[in-house]
Parts: structure tokens; sequence; C-alpha cells
């Protein structure tokens, strides 16, 4: 039988989905409701950390609630040897859209998401 990793005691790790400097963000499940969740990890001792100041900017530009395409924090803290941050799991990636395209975008694809990217910045900024 495998241990099952868990976080906050609230959220199942689960496939990973990305990885970069930064640390590795993981599909998982929210054990209480089953929701799909994006979870974030990044070693405690790393050289310059981010995840809090990033939990931190979700937060604010979250304040209000609701805003499409800012994920709602559900969790920051420590658990073992890394910072955690658990989110809403928005979606397919843009890599995991590309893939689904075969690997080219059309047009309208293209012009759709530069319309959703641009709504982004536009709020940030606002």
């Amino acid at each position: 039988m495998s241990a099952e990793l868990r976080v906050g005691n609230r959220f199942r790790i689960g496939q990973k989905i990305g990885a970069g400097s930064f640390g590795e963000i993981f599909r998982g499940t929210n054990i209480q409701t089953g929701e799909p969740v994006a979870i974030k990890l990044e070693q405690v001792k790393t050289r310059h950390p981010q995840l809090a100041f990033e939990a931190r900017f979700y937060r604010i530009l979250n304040a209000g609630g609701g805003v499409v395409g800012i994920p709602n924090i559900l969790f920051y803290g420590v658990e073992g040897e890394f910072n955690v941050m658990v989110m809403d799991l928005l979606g397919p990636s843009l890599e995991d859209l590309f893939s689904f395209c075969g690997r080219k975008l059309s047009l309208k694809t293209t012009l759709l998401l530069a319309e959703q990217m641009i709504a982004r910045i536009e709020f940030v900024h606002s």
C-alpha cells in the first residue's frame, strides 16, 4: 500500500503538472469536496523564496473574490521541507491546450487567448 501525500490534512497531492526554478506544481484534490486544486511546492531552504510573496499577491488581487482568471488561495504554509501553496485549478495549461490542438493554434484560438491575457493584464494594472 502506497502512502498518500497530503497537505494541510485537507488536500491530496496527485500528478506533477509543471516545474521550474521556483519548484514544482502538482494537480491535487480537496479531500473534503473532491474539487481539483493546484499545489505548488518550494523548498524551504531555497535561496530566494517566492511562494509567500506569490500567495500574498494572489490574495490581494482576489480580495473582492470571484475574479475570473485569478485563483483563490486555499492554503499557504510549511509542510516538512516545503513551502506549500494550494489554489484553485483554473483549467488546462497553455501547454496542454497547445498539445490538444496538435501543437498548432488557429488564428481564432490565438486571438481568444490574447484577449483573455490582455484582460488579466488590464485587471492587474487597474
